[in-house]
């Protein structure tokens, strides 16, 4: 099931998205790209990386937990060597939680986070103004991260990726724009469904990813809830809505309503359909 577009336009030209993506593409064609595969790559992760252990601890992961990770495959050693050095004694450890939102494990993950940040979070970012949508963005990312860190706190496998902070803005999208078209390719076949069931199912897939996957699912669901949460709130508040929202979707006591296509037409969206 993939996603092309949504049906739902922007006032203004979503720049914050942009170089948001700009910024995880040059950080992983760039230092991550150029690291060398059989040695450095590891180091500038576990350098700049959240790893769940050291976020929990403060002391960063010593040479003998990292042989232990990508040698051992022990990924919970983070007491393995309790009074050795950190490979990284000046990590900001807590800090990094940030840096991990723009790093990725690879180009499925790089390009599927840009994607659907490019889909979802343009709208969000039209409806917050540049600055909100920084914050939203990135405190979405740093609940993710920590809500994966609540159920893996003795992992030692670093954290990337943009999800969590792109999950938030999905959560945020599918309480202000439920019934928002989203063209999707079901197969060979170009359908138009509404968010809320897109997004429904992409939330509730989360939790039948596998153990072994390497996919902090956890952190798409917390990133998700945290979204969708602060978008209610939002949303059910008319004193929240004039503070938050810009100037083009403030509520201006007219007897506005809400329109949950998100503007692309004229009251709720019809039911699904084939395209030709």
């Amino acid at each position: 099931m993939l996603p092309l577009k949504d049906d739902n336009p922007t006032v203004r030209t979503p720049w914050v998205t942009i170089v948001f993506i700009v910024i995880n593409v040059l950080v992983f064609v760039g230092p991550q790209g150029m690291a060398d595969p059989q040695n450095t790559e590891e180091d500038f992760t576990l350098e700049f990386a959240a790893v769940p252990c050291e976020v929990v601890t403060g002391e960063g992961l010593t040479d003998l937990e990292i042989r232990e990770l990508y040698i051992g495959g022990d990924d919970t050693a983070c007491d393995a060597d309790p009074v050795g050095a950190p490979r990284f004694p000046n990590k900001p450890e807590r800090l990094a939680v940030i840096f991990s939102m723009f790093m990725h494990g690879g180009w499925l993950h790089l390009l599927g986070n840009i994607w659907f940040l490019w889909l979802f979070g343009n709208n969000v970012e039209d409806h917050l103004g540049k600055l909100r949508y920084i914050v939203f963005y990135l405190a979405g990312g740093i609940v993710a991260t920590l809500a994966h860190i609540a159920v893996q706190p003795d992992s030692i496998v670093p954290v990337v990726g943009a999800s969590g902070a792109v999950a938030a803005t999905m959560g945020a999208y599918a309480v202000w724009f439920p019934n928002a078209p989203i063209r999707t390719f079901i197969f060979i076949v170009l359908w138009n469904i509404k968010a809320k069931w897109w997004l429904g199912f992409w939330l509730v897939s989360q939790f039948f990813i596998g153990a072994d996957s390497q996919v902090a699912w956890m952190a798409h669901v917390g990133g998700f809830v945290f979204g969708a949460l602060v978008a209610m709130f939002v949303r059910q508040s008319p004193a929240a809505r004039e503070r938050v929202f810009s100037a083009p979707y403030q509520f201006d006591g007219t007897g506005r309503t809400w329109d949950s296509t998100g503007g692309a037409g004229a009251g709720p969206y019809a039911t699904p359909k084939r395209l030709l």
